[in-house]
Order: C-alpha cells, then structure tokens, then sequence
C-alpha cells in the first residue's frame, strides 16, 4: 500500500469528530473510568496504516507506545490529513483526541491551535501516565513539524 492508498478520508477526525464534540463527550462522563473506554472506543475509530507503512521516517519518537504518522497535503483544500496509528488502543483514541483539533486544518491552523489549553479543558494530562503525555506532546510536535 502506498501513501497514495492510505484511507486519509476515513479518518472520522477533524471531520465528523472534532474537539469540540471530544470535549463535549468527555464532559458527559462522571468518572475517569468511563472516560478511559471513551478512548480507548475512539481509538477503534482510526483505519490505522499497514504494516508496510509503519517505517522510521513515519515513526514518533518519545511515546510510550509505538506510534506512527503518515499524512498527505490535500491539493484542492490545502488542508493536512493525518493517519495515526499505534499498538496500543488507548494511544489510539489519545491520537483520536488530537486529530479532532487537527487533522483536516490548514498548515497555519495547525500551528495556531492551543493544545495545551485545549488538553487542560479536557482535564487530560492529570488523568494520564507522564510517559504518556509527553508521547501525546511527541505527537503533537509531530503534526507541528510536519505542518511547518
């Protein structure tokens, strides 16, 4: 499979999930417990790549868990689509979180968005592993980088 063929269009976020129906959701729960299966539900979400896709060059460095990141400027809207994927499901919903606020953004959108405030509303960061959320902040730097 070719990054031509990667499912950028499946990924349901930033389209028909975006942040602020994550936090809107993520509000509804009373306890972590829930919440946690929220995510982790999310991270079912993502088509993910193929295993041939899943090199070094796509490989984000400083999670916890394995994670790679593919992406495609799209010609027409100027917009960057991203896939993420991870061994670990509920990275994959962490991944699900923060595409909602940035898959499907412009280049400048991306680099504007405050996603520290935005995992702050979340309530995110006090709930998750440290090791976990500098991976969420690899992540993140990730998209920026590419965005740049």
């Amino acid at each position: 499979m070719t990054v031509a063929e990667v499912e950028f269009d499946a990924v349901p976020f930033g389209r028909s999930i975006d942040a602020e129906e994550i936090e809107e959701s993520l509000g509804f729960f009373d306890d972590w417990e829930d919440r946690y299966r929220y995510i982790i539900d999310l991270g079912k979400e993502l088509p993910g790549l193929p295993n041939e896709l899943k090199t070094e060059d796509r490989f984000i460095h400083g999670c916890q868990s394995q994670v790679w990141i593919d992406h495609r400027l799209d010609p027409e809207t100027g917009r960057l689509q991203f896939v993420v994927d991870s061994d670990a499901l509920i990275v994959r919903g962490l991944a699900g979180i923060v595409l909602s606020a940035l898959n499907n953004q412009t280049p400048e959108a991306i680099r504007a968005f405050d996603m520290e405030a935005y995992f702050e509303r979340l309530d995110l960061l006090k709930h998750i592993s440290p090791t976990r959320g500098n991976g969420l902040r690899s992540m993140v730097q990730k998209i920026r980088t590419l965005a740049a």
